[in-house]
């Protein structure tokens, strides 16, 4: 196993101990969560910080499992500044999709975690290495990575539509939508089409 690199390591970090804080310092929670903008409570930095908050052990343990699964190859391959980069774009996208789902729904609940940024690795890990083969926890199915993300997507698509749970699909699906934005701008690609940027 390689060391995890840097940045990832210190992410994993600082989401555990923020965890830890908002057991120990409960009113810190509301203040960095991601509320909704006809809550009364929404502030701008709720955009980021929500991110950094996961509402169990078992949500903070799969988000951290995914940011070393994949965030730590890609970390490897962009380097820090990239890595950096690309993390913010999935975690505003998911933050935006949110503020938009939540206004057309009326739902005054908070989001909270880094799944949003996750998905967004997880998109990238399809586009960069579509024919690694992976082996998901569920169901223990090996395929190819470009399959994986697409079987993902689609159900976080069917759950938006379906579920009325408290899990922010649409979230899942705006930080794939970022972290694929991002990648054609990196590519020199416009955001919707297939012409190159002179």
């Amino acid at each position: 196993m390689y060391p995890i690199p840097p940045i990832t390591q210190a992410l994993m970090l600082v989401c555990t101990g923020m965890f830890c804080l908002v057991y120990l310092v409960p009113g810190i929670g509301p203040w960095l969560a991601l509320w909704p903008l006809g809550s009364g409570a929404f502030q701008p930095w709720q955009l980021v910080s929500y991110g950094l908050l996961h509402g169990d052990m078992l949500h903070l343990a799969l988000n951290m499992f995914g940011m070393w699964m994949f965030g730590s190859e890609l970390e490897r391959l962009w380097g820090g500044k990239r890595y950096l980069q690309f993390l913010l774009a999935g975690l505003l996208t998911a933050a935006a999709t949110q503020l938009v789902v939540t206004g057309i729904t009326g739902s005054m609940a908070p989001t909270v975690g880094a799944s949003g940024a996750l998905f967004a690795l997880l998109l990238a890990f399809g586009m960069l290495f579509p024919n690694r083969i992976m082996v998901p926890l569920f169901p223990p199915i090996p395929m190819k990575a470009r399959t994986f993300v697409m079987v993902f997507g689609g159900i976080e698509l069917l759950m938006g539509i379906f579920s009325r749970g408290s899990i922010a699909h649409f979230a899942h699906l705006g930080g794939m939508l970022g972290g694929w934005l991002m990648i054609r701008y990196w590519r020199g690609q416009s955001p919707f089409g297939s012409s190159r940027r002179r």
